[in-house]
């Protein structure tokens, strides 16, 4: 297992308070080095776990699947990547990783890592499989991850557990995934002893991908995915996750094409708070004429079943050129209602019709301490950053399908992966947070008054058959 603490490490593009928690080590040249992409994180306590992709194939996957993990609430970060997944670490069956999540099990102890796995023979496929790898501490990670499923063509996991002592599902853990080969027919699955085995659900013949599944207190899961449909929508298990009803539709989608061919679709993030009130975000251009731009825009909900009108996170005029996507959000999941706070990094160019050669991509960070009542001012955390270097896919240039924000001591730890200028032809494409996490601050801004546009233009998103 390769390990290293890191200390401090800042880039040429980043802020100063911005903090390198992970570089690409890999050498095989196969994939694009150095590149990272696609963090998720979770927190439990002090402990704060990202994972992401390092080493970045063109047509699917990467290398291996990293980690890094602080202990003490943000200040030091140890990382590494994990054994037994692909043959590039700890001689794994496999040749390439994508998609990873984290979760924590707290009444079995266990950290959870899930990722798809892939051969390279990705167009068509030739089978796939969604594997956890468990660690009892966020460091030690075990070489040889379980299953939870297998496929031709299964996509785009995701795993939570539910924490609540008081939940009767207390201590179950319960993974996404699509297949693909059945019309992106999306699948959970369920684990009742901290990721060890895995049976599936029985769920409603809905088809779609990127869903995020989050547990109420009282052990409800609602699952708020993208259907093939162009819209948000979501299902819900009240009895661990043995069986799921729906879909509820939350909204639909008007999606604004991402200039120079970014990899970007509006797959929502979501999270929960104290009080089982969840919230969805995703890119949205209902609120711009013509649809000239994005937005991040979000609907709540207290069951899973009616959701909130959406509304828009008030991050600049509607009338700016600014374009934002690719959103993670954080909720402090010890506040609640009109305490909440909320924390979104987001990915965002300031002029929206740039085009490939000159479109300057950063990265932006927008918090709220009343449930997104109102929000601050925005920061911004990391940037210009030329498309020429991220990683190059079939898909367009990558810095992920999604990023994530966690709280951990009242603060936020937004993980977003951040290219420096290459060096000769060596890209310098790594994991980044902030030093110390973000203070979240409340503010005055609102989209309460924000008007629909009528009839906004939708636009389908990419086709789901090349996801990895």
């Amino acid at each position: 297992m390769r390990r290293l603490v890191v200390i401090v490490a800042t880039g040429l593009l980043v802020s100063g308070c911005m903090l390198r928690i992970s570089t690409d080590p890999f050498t095989n040249t196969t994939s694009q080095h150095r590149t990272q992409v696609e963090p998720d994180t979770f927190s439990f306590g002090s402990t704060v776990v990202a994972t992401f992709q390092s080493g970045r194939f063109f047509d699917g996957g990467a290398s291996d699947i990293g980690w890094a993990t602080s202990t003490d609430g943000g200040s030091h970060w140890t990382t590494g990547f994990l054994d037994g997944i692909t043959k590039y670490q700890g001689a794994g069956p496999y040749d390439r990783a994508s998609d990873p999540s984290v979760a924590y099990d707290a009444r079995h102890g266990v950290w959870l890592i899930a990722a798809l796995t892939l051969v390279d023979s990705v167009n068509p496929p030739a089978g796939r499989a969604v594997v956890v790898s468990r660690s009892t501490d966020g460091l030690n990670w075990g070489s040889t991850p379980t299953t939870v499923a297998t496929g031709t063509f299964v996509d785009k996991g995701w795993t939570v557990c539910d924490n609540s002592p008081t939940s009767a599902f207390y201590g179950h853990c319960y993974a996404e995934y699509d297949d693909v080969t059945a019309g992106d027919r999306l699948r959970m699955a369920t684990s009742v002893d901290g990721g060890l085995t895995w049976a599936q659900a029985t769920v409603p013949a809905v088809s779609g991908l990127g869903g995020q599944p989050v547990v109420k207190p009282g052990g409800a899961v609602i699952v708020p995915y993208l259907t093939t449909g162009n819209a948000v929508a979501a299902i819900r298990s009240i009895n661990g996750g043995a069986s799921y009803a729906g879909p509820v539709t939350v909204a639909t989608v008007a999606r604004h094409p991402v200039a120079g061919n970014l990899r970007s679709d509006p797959l929502p993030t979501a999270e929960i708070d104290a009080a089982g009130r969840v919230y969805v975000a995703w890119a949205d251009c209902r609120f711009r004429s013509g649809c000239a731009a994005n937005d991040i825009v979000m609907s709540t909900s207290l069951n899973g079943t009616s959701w909130s009108p959406v509304t828009r996170v008030p991050i600049d005029a509607t009338t700016s050129t600014v374009d934002h996507f690719i959103p993670g959000l954080g909720v402090d999941k010890a506040t609640s209602g009109s305490s909440a706070h909320l924390a979104l990094a987001y990915y965002y160019y300031p002029n929206a019709s740039c085009t490939s050669s000159n479109c300057q991509l950063a990265v932006g960070f927008v918090s709220s301490t009343n449930g997104g009542t109102t929000w601050s001012s925005a920061q911004q955390l990391a940037g210009p950053m030329s498309l020429s270097s991220l990683a190059s896919t079939n898909q367009g240039p990558m810095v992920g399908d999604y990023v994530s924000t966690s709280f951990s001591g009242g603060k936020a730890f937004p993980v977003v992966a951040v290219a420096n200028p290459p060096s000769n032809s060596t890209l310098d494409e790594a994991m980044y947070t902030v030093a110390g996490g973000v203070a979240v601050a409340g503010g005055t801004a609102s989209g309460a008054g924000d008007q629909v546009v009528a009839a906004p233009v939708p636009h389908a998103a990419r086709s789901f058959m090349t996801r990895a």
